[in-house]
């Protein structure tokens, strides 16, 4: 069972790049580099969640989240 927020794209969401979601650059966010509010996940290290995603099928989030990775 998986939980929807974390493939969620909107506010907030997992896979989200607004403000507080997991591919968001701005504080708060899953990929910023501030050392204030700091985001909390669920998810594994990056390269880690990319292999199980690929493992399941999913290369539709890998390629979103690799656009963001760089």
């Amino acid at each position: 069972m998986s939980w929807p927020r974390n493939q969620s794209t909107a506010p907030g969401g997992g896979l989200s790049t607004a403000s507080g979601g997991g591919l968001s650059t701005v504080t708060g966010g899953g990929m910023s580099t501030s050392s204030s509010n700091v985001y909390h996940s669920n998810i594994p290290p990056w390269p880690v969640f990319i292999q199980e995603l690929q493992n399941r099928g999913m290369e539709e989030y890998v390629d979103l989240i690799r656009q963001y990775l760089g």
